[in-house]
């Protein structure tokens, strides 16, 4: 304590090779920040050959490792990192994993299937203990609450949202009193409603009709307002757009839509973009954060979409 308020720790933040952007804006935001980086090496058979440089300064040091699992090529090199990190006596952890990567694999709808949102629960909750106790594991927006007991007790889970940031990007749109949030479905609304409650609210929800799933609008009126619809991620992209047709039919003036994680396998997020042909924009904004760094790059400059970063909450997570 000085004069009376709680002074900052110093972290030292190692990243991976895609998150060497965000962590750059972490460090910019924060004068308690400073980057220490990894030489991400591979042998001739491809597996990793890795080295933690200034790993004799970190002793004594709070530690943050700020990790991609974009694909399960570039887990393993990356939980080597992880493991290796607690153990070269440093006061404490951090693992800043934005996207949890499997976490929409949840549940087991038959025997045989393989719920491997546990399983990477289960990998991380094996982090080694640091001189100051247990691992504290960063996720936003984890696909399922449920989640968060998939975790042992020798890691802290620490969840955080990327929703402040929504709203503030909200307030800076000049029809903001027009703003309407709609819920794709009602597993989006019971996660998020609570955060987003002083909008008005739309609710869609999926119908089995014949073999096909079609969106309808369940409760809210979405006409003549700015509609923002909100989820956690984004894969296909295909509910989103289907939701846009029925609030678009319900006489909604505009529709954007924010999702903290812009997964988009296969470049999906093609289909969203504006085109030059001067057809009609079916999204206004497309807001996604930088969790998904690969989703990133491709998408940089491209509307509609529109990068919001963490980097300024990532850096408050760090002195938690």
């Amino acid at each position: 304590m000085e004069n009376g308020t709680l002074t900052k720790k110093q972290v030292l933040l190692y990243y991976c090779v895609e998150m060497e952007d965000v962590a750059r804006k972490i460090a910019s935001d924060s004068d308690c920040i400073h980057l220490h980086s990894i030489n991400w090496r591979s042998f001739d058979d491809g597996f990793p050959n890795l080295f933690i440089n200034k790993a004799h300064n970190i002793r004594g040091q709070h530690v943050a490792f700020l990790a991609s699992f974009s694909s399960p090529a570039v887990i393993f090199e990356q939980l080597s990192v992880i493991f290796a990190l607690p153990r070269l006596f440093v006061a404490s952890f951090t693992l800043v994993l934005p996207f949890f990567p499997t976490g929409s694999f949840e549940r087991m709808e038959e025997e045989g299937d393989v719920a491997t949102a546990f399983t990477m629960a289960r990998i991380l909750s094996n982090i080694p203990i640091s001189r100051g106790g247990p691992t504290s594991v960063v996720v936003y927006d984890i696909h399922a609450l449920q989640e968060r007991f998939y975790f042992g007790d020798q890691v802290l889970p620490l969840f955080e949202t990327g929703i402040p940031l929504l709203k503030q990007r909200l307030q800076q749109l000049p029809e903001s009193e027009k703003i309407v949030i709609a819920f794709p479905d009602d597993g989006a609304w019971k996660r998020f409603y609570k955060q987003l409650g002083h909008y008005p609210a739309v609710i869609c929800t999926k119908v089995r009709e014949d073999d096909k799933r079609i969106v309808r609008l369940k409760e809210g009126d979405p006409a003549g307002c700015h509609v923002v619809i909100v989820d956690d991620l984004v894969q296909s992209g295909g509910t989103l757009i289907e939701c846009q047709k029925v609030l678009a039919a319900h006489g909604a003036a505009k529709v954007s839509a924010y999702v903290t994680h812009g997964v988009f396998p296969k470049r999906s997020w093609e289909q969203f973009l504006h085109k030059n042909d001067g057809s009609e924009k079916t999204f206004t904004y497309f807001w996604i954060t930088d969790s998904c760094p690969v989703t990133v790059k491709a998408i940089a400059n491209k509307a509609p979409f529109e990068v919001i970063s963490l980097a300024g909450s990532i850096a408050d997570a760090l002195q938690t």
